[in-house]
């Protein structure tokens, strides 16, 4: 525990999914962007149409993760629809079952340039904290 700090017990004291302290190897912080599953998805749409598990086995390479939660995925996938971001369609003209196949709509195309805006700051800002951390310890 780091020096000065008292466990907290269930219920009580902060509590952050980013980071933790464990001994002996002390903090473990994990860097997320939180919701950057939608335009990862966005930006996999925007290159063609797919169904849920050719996106999921995509976005698992995309956003560096082992395992994409499909229910999630296609929670996710049914919001963008309902708000006219992505359409869907049954495909029987796939290899196995019938598969629903996802395209990103003209409103979905606009959502994505925004993301990238949105992200485009973000990494500046990323880049000038990176860039003073680096100075300091120089």
């Amino acid at each position: 525990m780091p020096p000065g700090r008292q466990p907290h017990h269930r219920g009580r004291g902060p509590r952050s999914r980013n980071r933790q302290y464990t001994e002996p190897d002390g903090w473990q912080v994990q860097a997320r962007i939180e919701r950057f599953v939608e335009p990862a998805l966005l930006l996999l749409l925007s290159e063609g149409s797919s169904h849920g598990y050719e996106l999921a086995e995509q976005l698992a390479d995309l956003v560096e993760v082992e395992r994409v939660d499909y229910g999630n995925l296609y929670r996710l996938l049914r919001s963008l629809e309902a708000e006219g971001i992505v359409t869907s369609e049954w495909n029987d003209e796939l290899p196995g079952r019938s598969k629903r196949t996802y395209e990103l709509t003209p409103l979905g195309e606009e959502l994505l340039d925004s993301w990238a805006s949105s992200l485009r700051t973000a990494h500046a800002s990323i880049a000038a904290f990176m860039q003073r951390y680096d100075e300091r310890n120089t």
